[in-house]
């Protein structure tokens, strides 16, 4: 059974939303069920800061033992921060999808819609 927290919202491509503490900020990473599907990452392709990313499209990948997968921006907006130790530890993202795994950040350019709850995402995963 897949960790899924309550407090996120998530995409129907696996991956997690985060707001922060700054406005129309979220965070953002792939899910424990994504990352238990991959496996053994090895290694984390981000978007540059200040680069624009549209809600849907591609905007990185991951790869891992078993094969390359894409990553889906949740959320349109400008990316604002990105985790810069995944480069030396992309297994982070095994060991802690959703605290020391996460992926980058993104300044919205308005609130997202389409975003799962928790309970809708677990319906996925079931």
């Amino acid at each position: 059974m897949s960790n899924i927290p309550g407090d996120l919202q998530y995409t129907k491509e696996h991956e997690w939303v985060a707001t922060t503490s700054a406005t129309l900020v979220v965070r953002m990473g792939i899910t424990d069920f994504a990352q238990g599907a991959l496996g053994d990452i090895v290694y984390v392709q981000l978007p540059k800061i200040g680069e624009k990313v549209v809600a849907d499209k591609v905007c990185g990948e991951v790869e891992s033992t078993k094969s390359v997968s894409e990553i889906f921006a949740p959320v349109s907006g400008t990316v604002s921060a990105i985790n810069d130790a995944l480069a030396a530890n992309p297994e982070m993202i095994n060991a802690d999808p959703y605290s020391g795994g996460w992926l980058l950040e993104i300044t919205m350019e308005s609130e997202p819609s389409g975003l799962l709850s928790a309970a809708q995402y677990g319906e996925i995963t079931a």
